[in-house]
């Protein structure tokens, strides 16, 4: 299942074509394309249980004969795995045997049978004794997880692959799991952790079969912006070697790391629009696309706002290239929502900001909980009265 070295999972790619296959806001004129490309994989790696799911859910067109035959090759290619099974058993030692076991199980994965795939690689852990090996199937399983987004079964393969740390491995393999959990940890909103994983995996990354190395820089940019500090953002990100080699190539991405930081809020805003669209049709990050554009204003409004004790909407306005209408709404949603610290007097047209002290805000926050506390001790005193 693993791609070659330097080059994407073809299971992953097919995922990846799928979704745009099926996305409202993918181009049409791209789609022709992408339906011929979807069903040229499907029937090379004879996916007999995809092409049928596809097909009722009218996203190919269902040829009884492609599907017929698909099947006849999966039955024979079957045979022969079990064939060369038995004869290892009977003839071979150990390892010829878990290779033949390996073999079936890859084979299940390629025709995308998640169940049989899963229950074929539980028996060939039972033949593996090294740590190595064993966490090689852990990653097979991860992959089988991306391509079918089965995040508890990704999730619960993480666990497994940390507690097989413990057993031993090497940091080839420690580092490649960042990568695998920092992409489970963003498809599941959880962007701060996933920044700091793709951070620490940035000059070892070796994890080509999940996305080639510019689309991993692209993940590291979008999730350290909402994540990171400006001294953070400005050491690990916007300095970074193996980052500044790799971000000319994204459209817009420089642009919008740079101008955040440098305070260009317009160019910032132009540089947005753009990123927006790769964003939406990102498989991973489509899910959390309002979330993530939320996050993003919160994160340049505020830091617009630092600056100052109160400043006109009309300047705001103008140093984010917007109308005043808009960023009074925009202004307006986030301070109710309780994202921005800061007042709007629409009759002065000016923004006041009145920054939480920390502090104070840790008194009160001891105060509830104190509060909550009391009232937990209290209930429990008249149950053990009675």
């Amino acid at each position: 299942m693993e791609g070659q070295d330097g080059t994407q999972q073809p299971h992953l790619v097919l995922a990846h074509k799928l979704f745009l296959l099926t996305h409202p806001d993918a181009p049409d004129i791209e789609k022709v394309c992408l339906k011929e490309e979807v069903f040229a994989a499907v029937k090379a790696d004879d996916m007999a249980s995809l092409y049928e799911t596809l097909a009722a859910d009218s996203v190919l067109e269902m040829d009884q004969a492609v599907l017929d035959a698909m099947r006849a090759k999966i039955d024979d290619e079957l045979k022969k795995l079990d064939e060369k099974i038995a004869d290892a058993e009977e003839n071979l030692g150990e390892s010829e045997v878990r290779e033949a076991h390996l073999a079936k199980s890859l084979f299940y994965t390629r025709i995308g049978d998640k169940e049989k795939a899963l229950e074929q690689l539980k028996v060939t852990e039972s033949k593996t004794v090294a740590v190595g090996q064993k966490m090689d199937l852990v990653f097979y399983t991860l992959q089988l997880g991306f391509f079918c987004m089965d995040f508890d079964l990704i999730s619960k393969s993480i666990d497994k692959a940390k507690n097989l740390f413990e057993e031993g491995g090497d940091w080839e393999r420690k580092n490649r799991l960042k990568v695998y959990e920092g992409l489970y940890c963003m498809s599941t909103r959880n962007f701060k952790k996933a920044a700091n994983l793709f951070l620490d995996s940035i000059s070892t990354f070796t994890t080509y079969e999940l996305f080639p190395y510019d689309i991993f820089i692209f993940y590291t940019v979008l999730t350290s912006i909402i994540s990171l500090d400006r001294v953070s953002l400005k050491q690990k990100v916007v300095d970074a070697p193996e980052i500044l080699t790799v971000i000319g190539k994204i459209p817009y991405l420089s642009e919008f790391l740079n101008s955040l930081y440098d305070c260009q809020y317009k160019s910032f805003f132009s540089a947005f629009a753009g990123l927006a669209e790769q964003i939406k049709l990102d498989r991973y990050l489509h899910p959390h696309f309002r979330y993530y554009m939320r996050e993003v204003r919160t994160v340049v409004y505020s830091q617009f706002l630092e600056s100052y004790k109160s400043v006109t909407i009309e300047a705001m306005a103008k140093a984010f290239g917007v109308t005043v209408e808009f960023i009074d709404l925009e202004l307006s949603r986030f301070i109710a929502a309780g994202k921005l610290h800061c007042k709007i007097d629409k009759v002065a047209g000016v923004l006041e900001t009145n920054r939480p002290d920390a502090k104070n805000a840790l008194y009160q926050s001891t105060i509830k909980q104190g509060d909550f506390l009391l009232n937990r001790i209290q209930k429990l005193s008249r149950v053990i009265d009675l």
